[in-house]
């Protein structure tokens, strides 16, 4: 095992050090961002605005905001179910992804994959995905692609803790320890599969990324509540990425405050306790920590953090509304957008004949 960081205070690791001011301005506004958007979002799914599942990101913002921060023109990114955070830290906007949660055709996949669903392949963002680890085979593969066509990137695949038992994982690591592919597999660990505690659910001797032993795979542990720990750790396997071409288990230790989907009645009093949910939203929320630590520093006072919440939640109403007056797809896109080839019409569309090239 690496320390993942060896500052105490991570604040003073390199990475973070040469922030300016603005920019640590912009990690804590994009924070806010994903927290606000998650909020109206939940009071609308609330409202019978819209359908299917809504799994919130709300308490692990710091680090789909941390990681994506550091990402670099060849760097890319490919989650699970639980995709807004990360979909609005790569820079999507709030209007596309609300809209997609209302099935509009104005939403980031014209309405079609909802919730789970959210892509940006302009901003190197996959998804968005439902099956369970799912995302670590095609993680994997993003990492293939850069390997082969020789780009000097990282694939970031975010999971579960849940989705650390799938079998498909351990092929991925399996694959890219052999192939030294540049893939970097974030552990956020929230303490529950769905419903299952980790205790329950995962045989754990020290931590989850340790299981990357068994396939050489160099791991570390780090905080999740903290954004400088977050990307002081995170730099550390992207420059293993770029430089070695090498892949990195990274567990970061995180929490949700709300259930495995908002379909998730009893997290509260149910498989948690209410008085254990309430402590990490007072002690733990990377929100308030960094909003005290930024304040500490003199950068920030608590008016200008009011003035920055307001302003995100007067953003995250607007895509409401912006969502709301959008139109549905049309009937006939229900045909549209099921095969690359058709959809464009290439050889392979026209005839079904695929040919390869190098």
């Amino acid at each position: 095992m690496e320390t993942a960081v060896k500052a105490k205070d991570h604040a003073l690791a390199p990475i973070n050090s040469k922030l300016s001011k603005e920019e640590k301005l912009d990690l804590l506004r994009g924070m806010l961002r994903i927290r606000r958007f998650e909020q109206e979002a939940l009071r609308e799914y609330n409202s019978a605005k819209m359908g299917g599942f809504l799994h919130l990101y709300i308490g692990q913002e710091s680090v789909a905001v941390g990681a994506c921060s550091l990402m670099g023109d060849n760097d890319h990114v490919i989650t699970a179910y639980r995709c807004h955070g990360h979909a609005l830290a790569v820079g999507m906007t709030m209007n596309e992804c609300m809209a997609e949660l209302y099935g509009k055709a104005t939403g980031c996949s014209k309405g079609k994959g909802g919730s789970m669903h959210f892509f940006a392949p302009d901003k190197n963002f996959w998804g968005g995905h439902g099956i369970v680890a799912g995302q670590t085979p095609l993680g994997l593969g993003l990492a293939y692609g850069l390997k082969y066509k020789g780009l000097k990137g990282a694939a970031m695949c975010f999971l579960g803790d849940g989705a650390v038992n799938q079998g498909c994982f351990y092929e991925s690591l399996n694959m890219a320890s052999l192939f030294e592919l540049p893939v970097i597999y974030v552990i956020e660990n929230n303490k529950y599969s769905m419903g299952t505690s980790l205790e329950r659910s995962s045989v754990v001797k020290d931590c989850l990324a340790q299981r990357g032993e068994a396939f050489l795979v160099d791991w570390a542990q780090a905080g999740g509540e903290d954004i400088y720990e977050v990307r002081a750790a995170v730099q550390t396997a992207i420059e293993r990425a770029h430089t070695k071409s090498k892949p990195t288990i990274l567990e970061l230790d995180t929490y949700r405050y709300y259930g495995h989907s908002v379909a998730d009645a009893n997290h509260k009093g149910g498989y948690r306790s209410s008085d254990e949910i309430e402590a990490y939203k007072k002690d733990h929320d990377p929100i308030q920590l960094f909003k005290r630590r930024l304040i500490a520093e003199g950068i920030l006072t608590e008016e200008e953090f009011e003035k920055m919440s307001e302003d995100t939640k007067r953003e995250a109403k607007a895509s409401v509304q912006f969502a709301e007056e959008s139109p549905l797809p049309e009937d006939s896109a229900i045909f549209e957008d099921v095969y690359f080839e058709v959809d464009r019409q290439t050889e392979a569309g026209r005839t079904g004949k695929h040919f390869f090239h190098d």
